[in-house]
């Protein structure tokens, strides 16, 4: 047995035991490491069951499971790091050399990839702050549709068309959110300069509050119609502006439920929607007549 231990240059009895203590530390550290990882995950878990149950909403759980699934991950690998340069100091291997090749590898892959890792980073920024749920219609990096995932990596989006975007975070500088707590179907209503602004202004509230009242939109709409007045005089029509506050989502359906009923009610009470309309003048005749003037519609 001494014959063996001096081999591998282990005849002293202070070096082998010195050997047994860094073999029971490095036990300790693995396990110690794994018993952090445990409750770590069980931890992160069981706050997002506990805030999950809190909230009502469907998006909410989405989020929060996606965030969930992010923290597990940075918690894993902190603690495997951190047990890793723990069992290296007792292997008495001098970190300082890995740091360093690890701080060059990540400063080459931080320039190859750096799009990636901005990518990253800023879904979990839009995460963290709630600014895009699964199921809003938003405008991001140029594109616009309804979010129907959102990940580390991109937010995809289904146009009204159903064209699918995969917008990458790292792009997105602005969020455009249109379906955020509450909408307003914005709508301009343009008619002739010899109409009475006041009639068509109640005529307006009429048929605002007729369609409040249908059972179909009493639900959607959330108040009376906020009629800002005259916008604009356009070339061929006094332009009055309105909004309605709806339910998200529910803006443009309004919008044309409601002008499908205010022509019926134009044309009920005799109010004219102007459209263009193009004068041709065919010139004189040689007799020094002209040709009668011709009127020819033109639609907008």
């Amino acid at each position: 047995m001494e014959t063996l231990l001096a081999s591998f240059g282990l005849d002293d009895a202070t070096r082998l035991g010195a050997i047994s203590r860094s073999a029971i530390h490095i036990a300790i550290i693995l396990a110690g490491a794994w018993l952090l990882k445990l409750f770590a995950n069980k931890g992160i878990r069981s706050f997002r069951i506990y805030m999950t149950e809190r909230k009502a909403n469907a998006h909410e759980r989405q989020r929060l499971e996606t965030l969930g699934r992010v923290f597990r991950y940075v918690a894993n690998v902190l603690i495997t790091a951190l047990a890793g340069m723990l069992v290296f100091t007792e292997l008495g291997i001098s970190i300082a050399p890995i740091l360093a090749t690890a701080g060059v590898l990540g400063l080459a892959i931080g320039f190859g990839a750096q799009s990636l890792v901005k990518d990253y980073f800023s879904g979990l920024f839009l995460l963290l702050e709630d600014q895009i749920r699964h199921g809003d219609v938003i405008e991001a990096g140029g594109k616009a549709g309804l979010v129907e995932e959102v990940t580390l990596r991109y937010v995809r989006l289904r146009s009204y068309d159903g064209n699918v975007h995969y917008v990458p975070n790292g792009q997105i500088d602005t969020v455009t959110n249109m379906t955020r707590d509450f909408s307003f179907a914005v709508i301009d209503v343009g008619v002739a300069y010899r109409e009475d602004i006041d009639e068509v202004i109640a005529i307006i509230r009429e048929v605002g509050s007729a369609l409040r009242a249908d059972e179909k939109f009493r639900s959607i709409i959330l108040g009376d119609a906020d009629i800002a007045g005259v916008d604009n005089w356009a070339d061929s029509a006094v332009v009055i502006r309105l909004r309605f506050k709806v339910v998200p989502i529910e803006q443009w359906g309004v919008r044309r439920e409601f002008l499908r009923r205010l022509k019926i009610a134009f044309d009920a009470r005799g109010i004219e929607i102007p459209f263009p309309h193009l004068t041709v003048y065919a010139g004189q005749r040689k007799d020094g007549s002209a040709p009668p003037l011709r009127m020819v519609s033109q639609s907008a």
